[in-house]
């Protein structure tokens, strides 16, 4: 009579979950380590030298054929160009640590139509960044800002802002705008062509300082009245 061998049942342990699942979360770990890392020595680089020339900047040139750029200190910018900037795009500048929640407020009620992205959130985007709508850049923009304004001062911040914005196609910085659109320096520019120029931002393709249209003229009335506004109201203090 034949003998059947009853099956042999597979001890083996099954592998666990948990020492694969700590594998992964530590080498997720490293990446966002490294990531911060890489920024952080960026914004500790840029806080005292000027930034090379960014990805924005980088497509333009290559999609020109070449763009104009020439960085100067602040020293070497008019002050009214500063105090336009600021009265036309963040006004708020010198009392916030970043994110202007007020203007973020009014442009939720708005339906999103309204921008409230600060001077110190389009530096990082222009610095440390790219353009574009994505999550993965607000997210790095939302972590890196508080961190700027925690080890740059505001008028660091401002600087590196009038030397990376876009005034004209392919021309970025006041100094190179100054030349390109009235043929003077960044130190010498009138209270008139400050305000020209921050009220091109910010659609520098679509607006021209040199050759304003109606829109553009009245803007710069309200930049010109804002930024005697915030000289005399303190909120020009921080850069000043």
């Amino acid at each position: 009579m034949a003998i059947r061998k009853k099956p042999v049942e597979n001890t083996a342990p099954l592998p666990a979950k948990g020492p694969l699942l700590r594998r992964i979360r530590r080498g997720i770990g490293r990446v966002l380590l490294g990531i911060a890392a890489f920024y952080g020595v960026l914004l500790v680089l840029f806080s005292f030298i000027p930034p090379p020339i960014n990805i924005y900047q980088t497509q333009e040139a290559w999609r020109l054929g070449g763009i104009s750029k020439d960085w100067v200190g602040y020293d070497d910018i008019a002050p009214v160009m500063a105090r336009s900037v600021v009265a036309a795009e963040d006004s708020n500048f010198c009392l916030h640590w970043g994110f202007d929640m007020s203007a973020i407020r009014d442009a939720i009620e708005e339906g999103g139509g309204r921008g409230a992205s600060t001077l110190s959130q389009q530096v990082v985007k222009n610095t440390f960044l790219w353009h574009g709508r994505s999550y993965v850049r607000k997210a790095l923009e939302a972590a890196i800002t508080p961190v700027m304004e925690l080890l740059w001062s505001k008028q660091r911040i401002l600087e590196v802002y009038l030397n990376t914005a876009e005034f004209a196609e392919g021309v970025f910085g006041v100094q190179a705008a100054a030349q390109h659109h009235f043929g003077v320096d960044a130190r010498d520019l009138t209270a008139l062509q400050a305000a020209r120029l921050a009220a091109v931002l910010p659609d520098p393709k679509g607006r021209s300082a040199s050759q304003p249209s109606d829109y553009v003229r009245k803007r710069t009335r309200g930049i010109i009245s804002g930024a005697e506004t915030i000289a005399t109201d303190g909120r020009a203090g921080c850069f000043q």
